[in-house]
């Protein structure tokens, strides 16, 4: 029951810290937020990602940013692939703006070349993959079977019993 109650706690605190709004709120609508401490969202998302098993998936960009909006829109109007992210990873979006481009945290990552742009993290943090979105586009939006094969690559495996 107590663990039960603790893990409600912490994805409640992570729905309320790290997204800032409801936890009714889908990560596709979730704002690049120029305030928010990458660092402090991260240890939040991390303890979220360990109870759950899942990896963390950073989304860097900003509010400015078109194709961030387009990679927004992208999730939102396919609902298999959003799914099939929030099974398998824990989403934190990451500001890079005029406002404030937190970089002292992005500088402990491989260097971004456009936005938005992708880190899949383990449950712990550790970085795994660094992923422009330029190669998972189509057109002029984003290719789903590109975006779903990326996804799926970078899922954390699950363990057989």
């Amino acid at each position: 029951m107590l663990r039960s109650f603790v893990v409600f706690g912490l994805l409640l605190l992570f729905s309320l810290s790290v997204f800032g709004q409801k936890s009714e709120t889908p990560f596709y609508k979730v704002k690049y937020d120029p305030k928010a401490d990458p660092a402090v969202e991260l240890q939040k998302t991390v303890a979220v990602a360990k109870e759950s098993g899942k990896n963390i998936l950073l989304d860097v960009g900003g509010e400015w940013c078109s194709w961030c909006h387009k990679l927004d829109a992208f999730f939102e109007t396919n609902e298999d692939v959003s799914a099939f992210l929030l099974a398998n990873y824990v989403p934190l979006k990451v500001n890079m703006s005029k406002e404030n481009k937190n970089e002292e945290f992005l500088s402990k990552l491989p260097k971004i070349e456009g936005y938005p742009h992708l880190f899949v993290l383990d449950p712990n943090g550790k970085l795994l993959h660094s992923q422009e979105t330029g190669a998972l586009e189509e057109g002029k939006g984003h290719s789903h079977d590109k975006v779903l094969a990326f996804l799926k690559e970078w899922a954390p495996k699950k363990q057989i019993q």
